[in-house]
């Protein structure tokens, strides 16, 4: 297959690398950066720059950019886009980015859906993409009235080929919900408990458990902005129950109430047991 991919981050370069190191099919790429491009070219990750030439011939075309760049990319493009090519994007909130683009790919004849990989790195970039970056990771996919058995049958070989572990579905609007209690929480809750003036005085005393809090502070801000405010509502549901929860721990501890504090702790400790995995 030849297979086109929108941005060479570190998701579209970690497609292509997965995509070479793992597959026959051909790989071609564009990305605004130059110096991305050429490592992609030196490197191998793609076969050659995608182009107004060769768009038409993708059968897989992956767009790997923001939401609002993923929209005005594919708005523009749309009449290059073969019908028989399966455009997907790999953007981090749904609603908007199917919402837009679905109307359009009924309007120019070709097959899309929604997708968003379930892996990543405190670190962007092509230099931090990797060819294993997928591997044993859950691809999620957003399929409605349109997406035909054989669409997913031919996602399903691929995603699995480059190192994905399973397909899960999922429609928009629940991908919206989790997306922001398990991904962009997490975020916001690592970017402020790493403001703490304590932070630059801790050398000598921080070991694993500051380690996770703090890995995903390092965050693009530009890109994570967008994707907060893309999908705010569910977000600030979740940052209002963790503010509610903490403040329910501060407290307990004012007041020097032990036996409160021994509940909580009980009761997270219990909720962790019964939401299971990692």
């Amino acid at each position: 297959m030849n297979v086109g991919i929108v941005g060479l981050g570190l998701i579209g370069g970690s497609m292509a690398k997965s995509t070479k190191a793992r597959t026959s099919h051909t790989v071609w790429g564009i990305d605004l950066d130059h110096e991305t491009m050429t490592l992609a070219r030196m490197s191998g990750a793609i076969d050659g720059p995608l182009t107004d030439g060769n768009l038409g011939d993708c059968d897989l075309l992956f767009v790997a950019i923001c939401p609002a760049a993923a929209i005005a990319w594919v708005k523009e493009n749309a009449e290059k886009i073969a019908k028989k090519t399966i455009l997907v994007d790999l953007c981090g909130v749904k609603r908007v980015v199917v919402d837009a683009l679905a109307p359009v790919a009924e309007a120019y004849g070709f097959s899309y859906i929604g997708g968003h990989p379930m892996a990543g790195k405190e670190r962007g970039g092509f230099t931090s993409s990797s060819d294993s970056l997928f591997a044993g990771a859950s691809m999620i996919l957003t399929p409605d009235k349109r997406t035909d058995m054989q669409l997913l049958e031919t996602l399903n070989a691929y995603f699995l080929d480059i190192g994905f572990a399973a397909l899960t579905f999922s429609d928009p609007e629940e991908h919206d919900r989790i997306i922001a209690f398990t991904s962009q929480l997490a975020h916001i809750t690592s970017s402020a408990y790493v403001k703490s003036p304590e932070a630059q005085r801790r050398r000598g005393f921080s070991a694993g458990s500051f380690q996770d809090m703090t890995r995903v502070a390092r965050l693009d801000e530009e890109m994570w902005t967008e994707l907060f405010l893309d999908d705010s509502d569910f977000l600030i549901r979740e940052l209002d129950i963790l503010i509610q929860n903490l403040q329910a721990y501060s407290d307990a501890l004012k007041s020097g109430d032990a036996q409160r504090v021994k509940a909580l702790l009980k009761e997270g400790r219990e909720r962790k047991a019964t939401a299971g995995g990692n």
